[in-house]
């Protein structure tokens, strides 16, 4: 389908009742066997999926509450077709986890009727906004993560996430740019602005050390030529990061150091551990789907 604008999009009849748009409007899976392939464990596939869909839908969501709040108008449509672009990938690869489990659950069964203990996303993403600097330097640090991710997963050996994985990329690298012209439009602005802005990647760094720990699952599915291993794309996350915060003055805070003869660090929202504020967040999140379960609009 061909549209001037988004609106005719929407204004269009079609046979979704819930849905939701990003960039462009064709069907990224149109022609794809969507069929597990042979050799990989379907409910690993799944719950990889699983891990992706919720760190997009999570930060999806922290993103659209920015809506009228942001500091300036543009900047509240930028933040929002962001979401939607996450979104979209979020409602992708939940659906992708519900057809490889192949236990019956849709992508908003698995997005509105989860508790907090059983969604998979990585806790950067899930704590509150704070100011306009936290959420900057948190997309920063997600998209300049996730499209490093997303490229890599292009060549998966299941059709259907490496056609996600392409979709995505096209997107995420408007994200991180986006994020980039922020962080440096901040850190080297004012006084105040700088502070705040270092304060907030001082504050959000720790987080990043479970971006590249790998979960068992993830292991076992990169063997299979599923997944990729995320401790393979520090060094091109490391290098954006540097040449960013270099022209936004910042300093890169120092990792905290690890307990000798420590064993290696767990993946904490991986395993289903979350702070409070996923729970918060799920409860505004699944509120209308759990008071009127099955309902359409």
């Amino acid at each position: 389908m061909a549209f001037d604008n988004a609106l005719g999009a929407i204004a269009e009849d079609n046979d979704e009742a819930r849905w939701a748009f990003g960039t462009g409007f064709h069907d990224p899976l149109a022609g794809i066997d969507t069929s597990v392939p042979e050799g990989i464990d379907r409910h690993a596939l799944s719950a990889y999926c699983l891990m992706l869909g919720d760190d997009a839908l999570i930060m999806s969501h922290r993103l659209q509450e920015w809506c009228t709040h942001a500091p300036e108008l543009e900047e509240e449509v930028a933040l929002a077709n962001i979401a939607l672009d996450l979104l979209g990938q979020a409602r992708l690869l939940l659906s992708r986890a519900g057809t490889a489990e192949d236990e019956g659950r849709s992508e908003d069964d698995l997005a509105y009727f989860r508790d907090a203990e059983d969604f998979r996303n990585v806790v950067l993403v899930e704590a509150e906004n704070g100011d306009f600097a936290h959420s900057t330097v948190r997309l920063l640090l997600f998209a300049t993560w996730r499209l490093a991710l997303l490229d890599r997963l292009t060549t998966s050996r299941d059709p259907v996430l490496a056609a996600i994985a392409a979709k995505g990329v096209k997107e995420v690298a408007y994200h991180r740019d986006h994020a980039a012209l922020w962080t440096i439009r901040l850190g080297d602005g004012t006084p105040l602005s700088h502070d705040r802005t270092q304060q907030a990647l001082d504050t959000l760094w720790p987080h990043t050390a479970e971006l590249f720990t790998a979960h068992t699952i993830e292991r076992d599915l990169v063997t299979a030529g599923v997944a990729v291993d995320p401790s393979d794309v520090r060094a091109e996350f490391d290098a954006v990061l540097d040449e960013v915060l270099a022209k936004a003055t910042l300093q890169r805070p120092a990792p905290a150091p690890a307990p000798p003869s420590s064993p290696p660090a767990s993946p904490a929202g991986r395993n289903g551990e979350h702070s409070a504020a996923l729970s918060d967040l799920l409860a505004e999140l699944q509120s209308v789907a759990r008071a009127h379960p099955g309902a359409t609009w």
